[in-house]
């Protein structure tokens, strides 16, 4: 199965955009992606046609912007398997849907001396908040010891689970390294000993089909920018009875049932977590963006980047003096350096020729501290990018070793 990226690149205005001079290429969606024209218009359409808030109007464009959303809703759903609508949250994004699993759940129902597995592969969203649990509740943070390659795998997590675990924080797909975690077998064997699982999917959802129901994962989060949606909407899933039993960490209008001078009660989930007006234009935004990727397909996606990634990987290894830290990956990042010279200093050298390439450490420093690197160079191709694009990033580097040989030898 191929796609026309020839055709799709038609659907992308930034992409007609030059920079410094040359055809834009662009290398970093899995930071961001671009956005289609389907999805700008959708969210301009509810901007100048449906702008009104939702769930609590009785007029008509209330309740058109109401079945917008809630039909976005129910995209999500259909995407991801859900059993049902009321286990998908919108919010503000990964981060923010990772973080209210670990406050709405850790804060409420970790004790000291329960233990907290994670992996140095993790992004920082996906850290840090069990970091900050860990240290409140005194909770105890474990591990999953990294492979020789740098992968997760299942009898690595069987050496740091035990019958003290009650959370495992782990991601889907890791936003340096590319690979692929085995979360079916670790949420089987975290909930032999009772423990939920909470799974960052921001570099997953957006590039492979995802059923959370055959995962049984208890929460998943994802971001809808990493997809080609509009930046600040996010998604958490969650099963439903799980969700019900969490208090809500934000507070105010349209998640309350009834309010008291000394008590309240909330809504059921999933409006019990969005309080106040929710991100109606990025949740509509999402939708089409979920429709958008559907109608071409994500076996062809995942295809396509691969085949891309597997290019360019080749062409690298004829340049010589690249060491790439992901070698086996089968997604489309590759993380690699230059040798002998700084991420940041090569960064500069593909902006001049008009690619963008992410430098840094990705919001993954423990990972650069197990690499025994202070950053990394990331290049990440989705559905738009073109074999051409690749040649480009190849001549870039081979510029800029030869650029960083003249000034350093």
């Amino acid at each position: 199965m191929s796609i026309d990226v020839n055709r799709i690149r038609e659907d992308f205005p930034i992409l007609k955009e030059e920079m410094n001079g040359h055809p834009l290429v662009y290398l970093d969606s899995g930071a961001t992606t671009l956005k289609p024209q389907k999805v700008i218009d959708a969210v301009n359409n509810y901007n100048t046609k449906t702008t009104s808030n939702v769930h609590r109007g009785v007029y008509q464009l209330s309740n058109d912007a109401t079945e917008l959303y809630e039909g976005a809703r129910e995209k999500v759903r259909q995407l991801i398997n859900a059993k049902t609508a009321s286990e998908i949250v919108f919010t503000k994004g990964a981060t923010h849907s990772l973080n209210l699993v670990a406050q709405s759940f850790g804060l409420y129902h970790l004790k000291a001396g329960d233990e907290i597995i994670v992996s140095e592969l993790e992004h920082h969203s996906s850290f840090l908040p069990w970091q900050h649990v860990a240290r409140v509740t005194g909770a105890v943070l474990k591990f999953i010891p990294l492979d020789a390659t740098g992968h997760i795998t299942v009898d690595n997590f069987k050496k740091v689970l035990s019958e003290k675990t009650k959370v495992v924080a782990i991601n889907y797909v890791s936003n340096v390294m590319g690979y692929e975690s085995p979360i079916k077998e670790i949420t089987a064997l975290a909930h032999e000993v009772g423990a939920i699982v909470s799974v960052d999917a921001a570099q997953a959802v957006p590039h492979m089909k995802i059923d959370v129901q055959d995962l049984d994962c208890d929460f998943l989060s994802f971001s809808a920018h990493k997809m080609c949606g509009p930046t600040g909407v996010g998604v958490l899933y969650g099963k439903y009875d799980l969700l019900n039993s969490l208090e809500p960490i934000e507070f105010g209008g349209e998640m309350i049932d009834i309010v008291g001078e000394t008590t309240s009660t909330w809504k059921d989930a999933p409006y019990r977590f969005e309080a106040g007006t929710p991100v109606i234009a990025g949740a509509i935004g999402l939708g089409a963006a979920i429709d958008y990727l559907q109608s071409i397909g994500f076996d062809a996606i995942a295809q396509h980047e691969l085949e891309l990634r597997e290019y360019a990987v080749s062409k690298l290894d004829e340049l010589g003096g690249i060491t790439i830290f992901n070698r086996d990956a089968k997604t489309g990042i590759i993380s690699f350096n230059i040798d002998g010279v700084h991420p940041h200093d090569a960064a500069t050298i593909y902006d001049t020729e008009g690619i963008c390439v992410r430098a840094g450490h990705h919001c993954a420093q423990p990972l650069m501290g197990w690499l025994c690197q202070p950053a990394t160079l990331r290049a990440s191709f989705y559905l738009y990018n073109t074999k051409e694009e690749v040649d480009a990033f190849i001549e870039a580097t081979r510029k800029g070793k030869e650029f960083f040989d003249g000034v350093f030898f």
